[in-house]
């Protein structure tokens, strides 16, 4: 029986650890041809190693690099299906407390290349017959914090964004569906290192936990399953979207 994205060539951002990672792992079960790119060399490679898929180096916030990565799939593969834009940093601090600085690195890497993805992306997978574009945005775009106000405010952009490239698609026809993925609090090596290095991790896990209506932190695989659907021909009618994977933290 053939996968769900068999056949599929996916170029996934940040793929070296946590949701990046898993979702590679996902998606080449599915049967898809997969290659990651990550900033830091040597977990890519290693990444790359275990799961048995690609790997090219990436600054994301370098447009220039994103041209050349482009250019690289298309002459190793011939076409772009799928790309998943997942690379991002969190940036902490209030609107008192944050430099200027910070909040522009929190832009230029969670929604800056983003915008330049999808540019880069968007030709080749046209003259590739179309294809599917998942944009990580995060359930902190609906659900703000007074400390979180560059992560907040660059997640929400990442919704918007979505919606606006994916018109544009639509109207041109090319045959490429955009959409956005927000998940909640999930149990990655990230989030199990902040928890580590707490005065009691216990208890902060137990908050962390709580925070979700639905009791518990969510799992990698979570949102992994949800990339695999959002890249295959099962949501070919959906596009412009934010699927909010969250356990319920933004309606609560």
């Amino acid at each position: 029986m053939a996968g769900r994205v068999a056949g599929k060539v996916v170029l996934l951002t940040g793929g070296a650890m946590g949701l990046g990672k898993a979702a590679a792992t996902r998606l080449l079960a599915e049967g898809a041809t997969v290659i990651i790119t990550d900033i830091d060399e040597a977990a890519g490679r290693a990444t790359a190693a275990e799961l048995g898929c690609g790997y090219i180096h990436q600054d994301v916030t370098d447009w220039p690099r994103w041209q050349a990565v482009i250019a690289e799939v298309e002459a190793q593969h011939g076409r772009l299906d799928v790309l998943v834009n997942n690379a991002a940093i969190t940036v902490f601090g209030s609107i008192a407390d944050i430099s200027p600085e910070d909040f522009k690195r929190c832009y230029t890497v969670d929604v800056d290349s983003i915008f330049m993805g999808c540019k880069a992306a968007i030709p080749l997978m046209a003259k590739s017959g179309g294809g599917s574009i998942v944009n990580f945005s995060s359930a902190a775009g609906n659900k703000v914090s007074p400390d979180l106000a560059a992560y907040n405010s660059a997640k929400a952009a990442v919704v918007t964004l979505t919606k606006s490239i994916a018109l544009y698609c639509a109207r041109e026809q090319n045959g490429v569906r955009v959409n956005s993925v927000q998940p909640g609090t999930i149990l990655t090596p990230n989030v199990e290192s902040v928890i580590a290095g707490t005065p009691d991790p216990d208890a902060t896990r137990a908050a962390f936990s709580v925070a979700q209506p639905i009791g518990r932190m969510g799992e990698v695989d979570d949102i992994a399953h949800l990339v695999v659907y959002l890249a295959s021909d099962e949501s070919k009618f959906a596009t412009g979207a934010p699927f909010i994977v969250d356990g319920g933290l933004s309606i609560a």
